[in-house]
């Protein structure tokens, strides 16, 4: 298939991120909300970055790391609660959650995060631009004085990296990571000098983990004739790759296919 273009989303196609961007929203959460995490312990942390992995699936944007992060910590901690969200189970009609978070379950969240991430970031008098640029400062942070340890805190899918470095076709990635950090693992993790003009930190891709991008890419006339695929790795679940395969459109491709793709 030499001589195709790709476009790749980064995270959860060719990188798992999921313990980076959990570690960093709690570093980023506690300097947010230093109040709520009064109670939080070094296992405490650990119980979060192993919910985030859950989660993950919903968070389209990084900064919506630190509200899942603060979120799991008034689950799991009562009196950290700062809040009196009511939210509606609109299925049954009654309110199940009185509280943020009494008798909510990280199911419940991963299954209602669209109706939930507009109310709590209401209820807590929060704005979408100054957490994107706490969540991207605390990672420069952590890249300046432990560049070492940030790294090993993501790996490459396998074979991923070796496919991107000896690929035959015109790749491009599209991600909604800034620019500068999918770069330096490139370099630093994979050992690969990728060309930054072709790297778009947006917020679209068409090798995509997110079944939402693809379904956006299909209502666009102009990309009628792209080949979309779904991996069938990073950050989606059973529910959604078995609603793909009900999609003309989309394709879905496992580790092999891919190398054998961009090969």
């Amino acid at each position: 298939m030499g001589g195709d273009l790709y476009a790749l989303d980064f995270d959860g196609v060719l990188c798992d991120s999921c313990g980076e961007s959990s570690l960093s929203a709690v570093k980023a959460a506690k300097v947010r909300w230093p109040w709520v995490f009064e109670q939080v312990d070094a296992a405490m942390e650990e119980w979060i970055v192993e919910q985030m992995y859950t989660l993950r699936p919903v968070v389209e944007t990084g900064y919506e790391n630190l509200l899942l992060v603060r979120l799991l910590v008034e689950i799991r901690i009562p009196s950290a609660r700062k809040s009196s969200v009511r939210f509606f189970n609109t299925s049954y009609g009654n309110c199940y959650m009185c509280k943020v978070a009494d008798g909510l379950t990280v199911q419940e969240i991963l299954e209602n995060w669209l109706k939930l991430k507009p109310t709590i970031m209401a209820e807590w008098q929060e704005d979408r631009d100054s957490l994107v640029e706490l969540f991207g400062r605390v990672r420069d942070d952590w890249i300046e004085n432990d560049f070492s340890g940030w790294i090993g805190a993501n790996r490459f899918y396998p074979g991923t990296a070796d496919a991107l470095k000896f690929s035959s076709s015109e790749v491009y990635i599209v991600t909604t990571k800034q620019s500068r950090f999918a770069e330096a693992l490139l370099k630093e993790l994979a050992g690969i000098d990728f060309p930054s003009e072709r790297i778009y930190g947006l917020g679209t891709g068409f090798v995509e983990d997110r079944l939402a991008t693809l379904n956006n890419v299909i209502n666009e006339p102009a990309l009628d004739k792209w080949n979309l695929y779904l991996v069938t790795w990073g950050y989606n679940t059973q529910k959604e790759r078995e609603e793909a395969e009900g999609i003309s459109r989309i394709q879905l491709v496992d580790l092999p296919d891919f190398s054998k793709k961009l090969k």
